[in-house]
């Protein structure tokens, strides 16, 4: 009898000790639209990977990537709600939920990535990132290269603000795209992300716009003939978490997850990085693309004209604030 009951409490204290083990440990899903072969996907990766080595198996990421949990709305609306933990955001398309975000999106807002990382990760990115998580209950945890986003188009050569004048260029559909659409002259189409190969290919829409490395990724030179280079955006994602989620963490789990993303941002990067320097000749000697350089002090005062009329919505003086950030 004795040794039964030794067993049983033995049997007892196992469960009791796996069970702890359990419960230690975080899962976080994490979406994004990007397919397998893009630098986010391979740099989730590497946080996956990062994090669960600096946590001894504590944080468990799990990725879906090309919109398996939702598109580029509804992830954001998951995480939001809790159901996703983590997902890529942007602030073009958290801009419907707070219109001041949505300078981070404005066309010519950069000078370059260096740039664009003092203001990200200064004061200033702190600030907004702080109100998302207050306001919107998600928190960006970061600010990831995505490229600068060029111009694509299938038939049509473009070198001024003007000849964009009737150009069906895709957007997301969220009224800041919308608006990049418009301060680059064209008429902007909104149209989900996977869907835009085939309506290239069809006709449905005559451009869309993108960092080289997603259109290396996503084969848009198939179906298209031009690359302009527009520059009018220093694309970048924010690796974004629910903010009940993160407060919910004890202190060494964020610490774990912020180091894992600080290594899984460097790769991206670097990544991104390089395909663009590679790209352009790719494009033009192996797929028979016509690069094209435009006017883009053109572009660029086009884009500050029309953008006059968001200076209230943004905040009076923000646009050049974000500017003299040296």
């Amino acid at each position: 009898m004795r040794r039964r009951l030794l067993l049983f409490l033995t049997v007892l204290l196992v469960v009791a000790s796996c069970t702890r083990e359990r419960s230690d440990t975080v899962i976080l899903k994490f979406n994004t639209v990007a397919g397998p072969q893009q630098a986010q996907v391979k740099a989730l990766e590497v946080f996956a990977s990062e994090v669960a080595a600096l946590s001894g198996g504590k944080v468990e990421v799990r990725i879906f990537h090309s919109g398996q949990l939702g598109n580029q709305q509804t992830q954001v609306v998951g995480v939001m709600r809790g159901s996703i933990e983590m997902t890529f955001t942007d602030p073009n398309s958290l801009a419907q939920f707070d219109k001041k975000l949505g300078i981070f999106g404005a066309a010519y807002l950069f000078r370059d990535l260096g740039h664009t990382e003092r203001v990200m990760y200064g004061p200033i990115g702190r600030e907004y990132f702080e109100r998302l998580a207050v306001n919107q209950g998600i928190r960006p945890l970061g600010s990831w290269y995505l490229g600068t986003r060029q111009v694509n188009l299938r038939d049509r050569e473009v070198r001024t603000p003007e000849d964009m004048n009737g150009v069906k260029l895709r957007m997301p559909d969220a009224p800041q795209w919308i608006a990049m659409g418009k301060a680059l002259g064209a008429n902007p189409t909104p149209l989900g992300f996977n869907e835009v190969y085939l309506a290239l290919k069809t006709g449905v829409i005559d451009g869309q716009d993108n960092p080289l490395p997603t259109d290396k990724a996503q084969k848009f030179y198939e179906v298209t003939k031009y690359i302009i280079l527009t520059n009018h955006q220093m694309g970048m994602v924010w690796p974004t978490i629910n903010e009940k989620k993160w407060q919910s963490l004890a202190p060494e789990y964020r610490e774990w997850i912020l180091q894992a993303l600080a290594s899984a941002r460097k790769y991206h990067d670097a990544l991104v990085v390089r395909d663009e320097a590679e790209l352009l000749r790719e494009f033009e000697q192996e797929h028979g693309m016509t690069i094209i350089k435009p006017d883009v002090e053109a572009f660029r005062l086009h884009s500050r004209a029309f953008y006059m009329a968001y200076e209230q919505e943004w905040g009076e003086g923000t646009y050049d604030r974000i500017q003299s950030v040296q």
